[in-house]
């Protein structure tokens, strides 16, 4: 009897196992950088565990019992945070997470009615780097109340836009990673391995 509910248990488990890893998406299993790791298992578990990469079974089981969650939010992306950082001085048109989108309203400076500038922020990446985002910058030039021209503009005002975002959220990338940092303890079904 034992046989078989442990023969059923394998089953059932390599089952989930290739049912889950064939659903994953493209780019799921990302592979790394072998210069970047060290050679010995235990000593990447320790650097994947201290960067928050990883985690262990029984840390998930105590954590499920202790009310402990991690939820991902907006504010967890840096990109997204920084760019609302930068932009906190003109008025936002829409900001929508999901769809990786930030436009902001027509704004001018006080007394300048006749020119004015809106910013539109894509998202194409979550990962802190200079194609991860694309600014565009638009510039409307009203002559009277309805005779407006809008031109779309690579001056200097996108690029400084984009400066500030990304070096932002290098700012917070480095803030969250240091928060996220948790020195390794080995267990002792580790220390046992390795006598």
């Amino acid at each position: 009897m034992f046989k078989i509910l442990k023969n059923k248990n394998i089953i059932i488990f390599i089952t989930i196992f290739f049912t889950l890893t064939s659903c994953a998406k493209e780019g799921f299993f990302k592979t790394g950088d072998a210069r970047k790791n060290p050679p010995d298992p235990r000593e990447r578990v320790k650097k994947n565990l201290e960067e928050g990469k990883g985690f262990r079974i029984n840390d998930a089981i105590g954590g499920a019992r202790g009310g402990a969650t991690n939820f991902e939010f907006a504010s967890s992306n840096e990109l997204w945070r920084a760019s609302l950082d930068v932009l906190d001085f003109m008025p936002l048109t829409s900001a929508n997470y999901s769809g990786g989108i930030i436009i902001t309203d027509w704004y001018s400076e006080q007394g300048n009615t006749e020119e004015s500038i809106k910013i539109t922020i894509r998202f194409l990446s979550n990962e802190v780097r200079s194609d991860a985002i694309d600014v565009d910058v638009f510039y409307k030039k009203c002559i009277a109340t309805n005779n407006c021209k809008i031109n779309k503009q690579d001056g200097q005002l996108k690029k400084e836009i984009t400066k500030q975002i990304l070096a932002k959220a290098a700012i917070y990338k480095k803030q969250s990673k240091d928060k996220n940092y948790r020195p390794y303890r080995s267990s002792s079904n580790d220390n046992e391995r390795q006598e």
